[in-house]
């Protein structure tokens, strides 16, 4: 064979192999009459794994405000013991200014405006009320126990917890 040929050869052969991987053979399909098309072939259904809600982050404008004034950063809601337990937390950056966080005469409360609803921190018995409370340090993280009977209050809902005189707005429940 020439090297004509050889070379007319591989490029007849690229074209067709191009053609079936661009334009893949067309199924045949008749519909006469009445008849209706064939149904396309059952696929398995798929499985749907529900993923976890991501939080949307706080904004950088929101951050330094807490940080400025209230000296907490980190805030975070989550919901707890299958929804029963709403926990707020947030990190301590200056004790001086997160001292009415941790003060025992504020009542913390957490409020839903979507559910309607203003969850308070339960006291127990022998324990008290379930938060921390005391001399705040630097770098601690605290937290606490919102009761949420009915769990009314679900992952994905916006709410607010407000301390005394702190309040912060549109936190997203985990």
């Amino acid at each position: 064979m020439s090297n004509k040929s050889v070379v007319n050869t591989k490029m007849v052969l690229t074209a067709v192999l191009a053609s079936v991987l661009v334009f893949p053979p067309a199924q045949a399909q008749s519909v006469q009459g009445d008849e209706k098309p064939a149904a396309p072939a059952a696929t398995p259904p798929t499985k749907v794994v529900p993923h976890r809600y991501r939080a949307h982050p706080i904004s950088a404008s929101a951050r330094q405000y807490y940080a400025l004034i209230w000296g907490v950063d980190t805030l975070s809601v989550k919901s707890a013991e299958s929804g029963e337990i709403i926990r707020f937390a947030y990190r301590v950056l200056d004790p001086e200014k997160a001292k009415a966080l941790n003060d025992k005469r504020n009542e913390p409360s957490l409020i839903d405006p979507g559910a309607g609803v203003k969850l308070v921190v339960p006291s127990m018995e022998k324990i008290g009320k379930l938060r921390q409370s005391g001399t705040a340090e630097a770098g601690k993280i605290y937290w606490m126990a919102f009761s949420n009977k009915g769990r009314l209050v679900k992952p994905g809902h916006r709410v607010s917890v407000v301390i005394g005189q702190f309040r912060a707005d549109g936190l997203v429940v985990e």
